[in-house]
């Protein structure tokens, strides 16, 4: 009898990485190594990461590869491969540890993947946000892969960066406004760099059909917590013992403490529209199924709070959230965005003024 595919959230690391050689679902284009798409994320990170190939980078990822993130868009296996080394010389401990692999069927040989990732490491370089502190962090990532033919093809990546700014020791908002700085000195203008991207979500950006009956509990939840809901539309989609993680590594318990940090930061902002680009969904345990959005928001900074006195800035967000749903609603959500580049938006606004 054949295997089930590979389920992240609940197999232990070594017995996902020695996963045997038998396939365990359709995967044409991919070696043989891998038993199933999840095996394929989990081992080539592993590689990567933990075996410390770096140049296995150039494998995994395709030459065009483009990499999405809210500081900007990097294109290629060799800069990927680049980027992990400069990494590993401001932190050479760095560990991921893969949480949960999300994944979806793209068809026509393509797979996606919305893999959540807890990393540990010791500050012993200097890094984008200051000189080495010798601190040691906690922080997650998202990766989402669009993966055909063996390698990486496009990427969306959010990751905690307040939350590491932070542990480091850094002020978020001084680090922010030194990399607008040294974006304006570059002739680099973050805001204007993200045009394309709030265009397309005010213009109604693409929208996955909510086939299943979590993924549109997922969707219905995003769409009030992001706007900044009130307490009974909360209720009616969060389940009163909801954990919910929010950038900043802030852990939030009940709906009382979602509609406060959301709250707060929705109130900073006006004319919000979210547009939801990717939705994958699988079986967690029992009833419980596991859906990722990855999600984006165009807005303005017009209100004075969480990222200081309003600039009137116009702001694009590229986030993802993992939700697992419980008898239609949402039990645990993690919530992931870059909000030192949100910051460095605002700083730009604020510098150019």
């Amino acid at each position: 009898m054949t295997k089930p595919i590979t389920h992240v959230a609940t197999t232990d690391i070594s017995e996902m990485l020695n996963a045997g050689t038998e396939r365990r679902m359709d995967l044409p284009g991919f070696h043989d190594e891998f038993v199933d798409f999840p095996h394929f994320i989990i081992r080539i990170t592993d590689e990567i990461w933990r075996q410390r190939n770096i140049e296995k980078c150039k494998d995994w990822y395709a030459e065009d590869c483009a990499i999405h993130t809210l500081a900007g868009d990097i294109i290629g296996a060799e800069i990927v491969t680049q980027n992990t080394y400069d990494t590993l010389k401001a932190f050479p401990d760095r560990t991921l540890d893969g949480d949960n692999v999300i994944w979806s069927d793209e068809g026509d040989g393509a797979f996606y993947s919305s893999h959540l990732i807890t990393s540990k490491m010791t500050n012993e370089g200097a890094s984008e946000f200051g000189p080495a502190t010798g601190r040691s962090v906690l922080f997650q990532t998202i990766a989402e892969c669009l993966c055909k033919d063996n390698k990486v093809i496009e990427e969306w990546l959010a990751r905690d960066n307040l939350a590491l700014c932070t542990q480091l020791g850094f002020d978020p908002d001084a680090v922010a406004r030194q990399q607008a700085n040294k974006d304006i000195e570059n002739g680099i203008n973050l805001i204007d760099l993200h045009k394309k991207n709030r265009t397309a979500i005010e213009k109604g950006g693409p929208l996955v059909a909510t086939t299943g009956s979590a993924s549109k509990v997922a969707v219905e939840a995003l769409k009030a917590t992001l706007s900044g809901a009130d307490l009974a539309e909360l209720n009616g989609a969060y389940d009163f013992r909801a954990d919910v993680k929010a950038p900043g590594g802030d852990l939030l318990y009940g709906t009382d403490q979602i509609g406060e940090w959301f709250g707060a930061h929705a109130g900073a902002l006006s004319d919000i529209t979210v547009s939801v680009d990717h939705i994958a969904e699988i079986p967690y345990l029992g009833h419980a199924r596991d859906v990722s959005l990855r999600w984006g928001i165009s807005a303005n900074h017009s209100g004075d709070g969480k990222y200081g006195p309003a600039t009137g800035a116009p702001l694009y967000i590229l986030g993802v959230t993992q939700f697992r749903v419980m008898n239609n609603r949402v039990r645990e959500a993690t919530f992931i965005w870059d909000d030192i580049a949100l910051r460095r938006q605002v700083e730009t606004a604020r510098q150019l003024s």
